[in-house]
């Protein structure tokens, strides 16, 4: 699943703010380079977002994830429930009745299959592009800031708070109609604390908590695991 570039948007040159405030010599642009430097550098965080792809389904993510690609978390896609566990280089997904009805959706032997992997953990290649790409950190943040062109015109504007912290907002308002807004921590690093796009046709919002914090899933136990690979070579 690719998450929408405009979960990161950039930042475009902006009049400074006046002494005293943060980040008060730096331009929208350059605070918003550097949330996107610390939040790469940064060894784990937890996103938690509603999105929307391009073919209008809404998506509810909340994974925390590592550097070393520890993940743990659930992705929901319009009811298609499943919950994520990545750890040891191994993916564990236990996902409900009409995750595993779109992921077998066409395969021969799909309704046998569909009773044993239903609500159970399910030991998944790790190369899994559908899931695993979620617990690459690295390559998650990435995708978010792929368009580099959201990273033109966004403006300062005043500081909030973001679950208890203090951030700073820049904003733009996007020619299709859609208002980008990037809100950015102002004490300690300068992580990204909150994105989100309002109007439009993917209207999205993502929270970035939990910076730093150890990711430590544990593997199902081999009592409630089902390996897909054993089950596709038995023909079941």
């Amino acid at each position: 699943m690719g998450l929408s570039a405009a979960l990161l948007t950039g930042c475009g040159d902006s009049d400074d703010g006046g002494s005293g405030k943060p980040f008060a010599k730096d331009s929208a642009d350059q605070i918003a380079a550097k949330a996107v430097e610390a939040t790469k550098k940064a060894d784990s965080m937890r996103l938690k977002g509603d999105l929307r792809q391009a073919d209008g389904k809404s998506v509810s993510v909340d994974l925390a994830v590592d550097q070393e690609k520890n993940c743990e978390g659930i992705v929901d896609t319009a009811g298609a429930k499943a919950e994520l566990r990545h750890t040891n280089a191994a993916l564990y997904v236990r996902g409900n009745e009409q995750y595993w009805k779109n992921a077998l959706k066409n395969q021969p032997g799909s309704d046998k299959v569909l009773a044993k992997v239903t609500d159970k953990w399910v030991k998944t290649p790790a190369d899994d592009a559908s899931t695993s790409g979620l617990c690459d950190k690295q390559g998650l943040v990435a995708s978010m800031d792929e368009d580099k062109s959201t990273r033109k015109g966004m403006k300062k504007g005043d500081t909030t708070t973001v679950d208890g912290k203090e951030a700073i907002t820049l904003t733009k308002k996007a020619s299709g109609g859609e208002t980008h807004t990037m809100y950015v921590a102002t004490e300690g690093k300068p992580y990204i604390l909150r994105t989100s796009v309002k109007g439009g046709d993917k209207p999205n919002e993502a929270t970035f908590t939990d910076y730093n914090k150890p990711v430590s899933p544990k593997a199902p136990g081999k009592g409630e695991t089902v390996d897909l690979k054993e089950l596709a070579a038995s023909g079941q």
